[in-house]
């Protein structure tokens, strides 16, 4: 009979990954090397495939073990997560709720309105993570977070969607770019400028080389950027366009430094929606959140 993988050997397996030496990964851990060793070996019988190999330099990483390290990391964070939680139960919290959203809904103004249902409900405590869209999903689905805020462009079925509210996609730029004067801009002008591309892989840049595809042409970025604000001010420093969330971009908007220009087009709304489990899967800190951020008028 196979025993379950216990946190402690994972802590330890993980130490080694990141010293990249058993010796040093026991100093660490307060270990002898020895009983390091064993428990490694022993780690590796019970999952039954090679986790490091042993080199004269000191350890290499095999492609499972790299696997086990992603999947440990996550597990021992969700272990720390859980003992912070629990910890706060004996301070008077009653409930906990962990968000994802995605960037460009963090930009914009979840991270308020989550201050104003803290400010209302003081006894639940809420923690707030940046994923992608897929990841906010997954997260939601596998039960490692309990609500989600996001761009309504996947599949959802069997989750609780509820709205949240709409967005516009714009063309954000320099006050000092031809185009900064006009009062809406079709796609298709975009594309013969130089421009800068936020959060290479995820939606938005999925979305627009699928609309410069249909009609045969390809985005000219000259620029690729993480993050939203990152994008901003490069486009106000006059570097290119960069075609973004209105909301996310209308903060850097002021005082004249960068000009915001919607896009015509009928795919330019955004949708964004709030997430949950369903039903009974739903705890009723969750369920308090979701009816908060599904209002009218967020």
């Amino acid at each position: 009979m196979s025993r379950p993988l216990d946190p402690v050997t994972l802590k330890h397996f993980v130490a080694v990954c990141e010293e990249g030496s058993i010796a040093r990964a026991a100093a660490r851990e307060a270990l002898v090397a020895s009983a390091l060793s064993k428990r490694l070996a022993a780690l590796e019988a019970e999952v039954g495939t090679a986790l490091l190999l042993r080199r004269r330099r000191g350890i290499e990483v095999t492609p499972a073990g790299q696997a086990l390290l992603a999947r440990a990391r996550e597990l021992l964070a969700g272990l720390e997560r859980t003992r912070m939680e629990l910890r706060a139960f004996s301070q008077g919290v009653q409930g906990t709720v962990r968000v994802l959203a995605s960037p460009s809904v963090v930009a914009e103004r979840l991270p308020a309105q989550l201050a104003d249902f803290c400010a209302q409900h003081p006894a639940i405590a809420l923690s707030l993570d940046e994923r992608m869209s897929p990841e906010i999903v997954r997260g939601v689905r596998e039960g490692t977070a309990d609500v989600g805020v996001l761009w309504a462009r996947l599949d959802l079925t069997g989750l609780d969607v509820q709205p949240y509210r709409q967005d516009r996609i714009c063309v954000a730029m320099s006050p000092n770019h031809a185009l900064a004067r006009r009062t809406q801009l079709r796609f298709e002008e975009t594309l013969a400028e130089a421009s800068i591309c936020a959060a290479p892989g995820g939606q938005m840049d999925q979305l627009i080389r699928r609309q410069a595809a249909l009609i045969g042409r390809v985005p000219m970025h000259r620029i690729q950027v993480q993050s939203i604000d990152a994008a901003c001010r490069l486009a106000a420093a006059g570097l290119g366009i960069a075609i973004l969330p209105q909301d996310a971009a209308t903060a850097h908007a002021g005082a004249g430094r960068l000009a915001l220009v919607p896009l015509a087009e009928p795919w330019a709304v955004r949708q964004l929606v709030v997430i949950a489990r369903q039903g009974a899967l739903r705890s009723p800190a969750a369920q308090q959140l979701v009816q908060a951020l599904a209002e009218p008028d967020q």
